[in-house]
């Protein structure tokens, strides 16, 4: 496929609504003129929302945020903002504002200079441009440090003054590429919150792009989970996690049980399974598999539960270790013919008493908590 090759099929119209602001319309990249990085892409960004594109390395996401910022050109289809179509405009010239991980401050210049360079690019005026600089450096607490240089300030601090750098223009839209990776644990937990808050303040639109499924879960209003150049899920955190669509999502947001075994009969949107030992258990019918497919039926730790004997969803196990987490305690089971499963358990449950390394216990997935995909 040729590098520059569009044709109309491409870039198929979608009307926007009132509330889109950025819109991907079968946008496609190859850096070899062979190899799709990014593959059909249709992807409507709403104004004011804390969208997270997430993903594995290689699987796109940074790559559309490139587009998306002007550093990259899409080889197929069309990317516009607020009905602008952006896909050969320089990006100085797109209202964007962008924050690195890296953080990208100029070290000899203070903070204020440092903020103040995009305005200085855009030739606005000295008072004008000093307002504007005090208003930006208050927005993120860092009011007090207009005097000092990078190397004077803390990561944290460091990444403050480059999101006030990147909102002191007022830009449409923000693009943050993996900004809190550099930080410590505890830090980068602290910014998520300020960048929430932030946010919500503002109302501007923020396009964050991140491996850090935590990360995502915790700031974002939706999330695009990314693979192999292909969005396999958009929506809210809570449907990602409690509603995954394939075992790729089910996989990668947040932890998640698997267990291998063929369609034994369907009952409208839920299947029984039967595994490997003979044990059948119900869930839900996602890719609407037909007797006698093999399957995966995915749960998640903390909607398995110790079960009584006998239950129709019983699940043989043998517990193959206790593992504190402070909050909560993860009993990790061996399941004959399946990976180990986890169990998640409150510190407060009555089970936890009686358990101990190498006892048989029975396991409970009620049928709307299991998926099982093709």
């Amino acid at each position: 496929m040729a590098a520059n090759a569009l044709r109309k099929e491409d870039a198929p119209a979608r009307t926007a609504t009132s509330d889109t602001l950025v819109q991907f319309c079968g946008v496609k990249k190859t850096y070899d003129g062979e190899t799709l990085i990014v593959k059909n892409l249709d992807l409507d960004i709403r104004r004011g929302e804390f969208l997270t594109l997430l993903g594995p390395s290689g699987s796109g996401k940074t790559t559309c945020l490139m587009m998306l910022a002007g550093f990259e050109f899409p080889t197929g289809g069309e990317i516009r903002l607020d009905g602008q179509l952006l896909n050969r405009v320089p990006p100085h010239k797109r209202n964007i504002g962008m924050v690195f991980q890296n953080y990208a401050l100029f070290p000899h210049m203070t903070i204020a200079q440092n903020v103040a360079y995009p305005l200085s690019v855009r030739k606005m005026d000295r008072a004008a441009r000093e307002a504007k600089v005090k208003q930006a450096l208050d927005m993120v607490q860092m009011g007090k440090f207009g005097d000092r240089y990078p190397t004077q300030l803390s990561g944290g601090q460091q990444q403050r003054v480059a999101l006030a750098r990147t909102l002191v223009f007022d830009p449409q839209l923000v693009l943050m590429d993996e900004p809190l990776g550099a930080l410590d644990k505890q830090l980068r937990e602290h910014m998520q919150l300020e960048l929430k808050a932030l946010h919500r303040r503002l109302g501007v639109t923020f396009v964050y792009v991140t491996h850090d499924q935590s990360e995502a879960l915790t700031m974002s209003d939706r999330v695009a989970v990314f693979d192999q150049g292909v969005i396999q899920q958009l929506a809210p955190v809570t449907d990602l996690y409690e509603y995954p669509e394939n075992e790729f999502v089910a996989n990668f947001i947040g932890d998640n049980n698997r267990f291998k075994g063929s369609v034994d009969s369907v009952q409208g949107e839920h299947c029984s399974v039967r595994l490997a030992d003979g044990t059948r258990l119900n869930g839900i019918n996602v890719h609407r598999a037909h007797a006698g497919q093999s399957v995966t039926a995915c749960a998640r730790p903390e909607r398995i539960q110790l079960a009584t004997s006998g239950d129709a969803q019983h699940l043989r196990a043998r517990i193959a270790g206790l593992i504190y987490f402070g909050d909560h305690v993860r009993v990790r089971c061996a399941v004959a013919g399946q990976d180990d499963c986890f169990v998640k358990l409150s510190l407060s449950d009555p089970a936890l008493a009686g358990l101990a390394e190498g006892s048989e216990v029975g396991l409970h997935v009620a049928p709307q908590y299991l998926r099982c995909f093709l």
